[in-house]
């Protein structure tokens, strides 16, 4: 990947999308938008507040599942 993450003046990131859709998780990470992004949280230095949200929806989602789980058992 060559050179910086682009920033439009309105604040939003600018990066190119691809034509195709990952299949693996490994390509997935590897595509170029997930790569702009987590360059785009490096250069910002927003590591711990990305690492905040992560940790905030990974705990939202096992709530949602515990409450699935318990419907499904009724």
């Amino acid at each position: 990947m060559a050179g910086k993450v682009k920033i439009t003046q309105d604040g939003d990131i600018s990066f190119s999308a691809s034509d195709s859709i990952p299949t693996s998780v490994k390509k997935f990470r590897k595509s170029p938008e997930i790569s702009a992004f987590y360059k785009f949280i490096y250069e910002h230095d927003l590591q711990r507040e990305a690492s905040e949200i992560i940790e905030y929806h990974c705990q939202k989602r096992k709530i949602g599942k515990s409450k699935g789980s318990r419907k499904a058992k009724k």
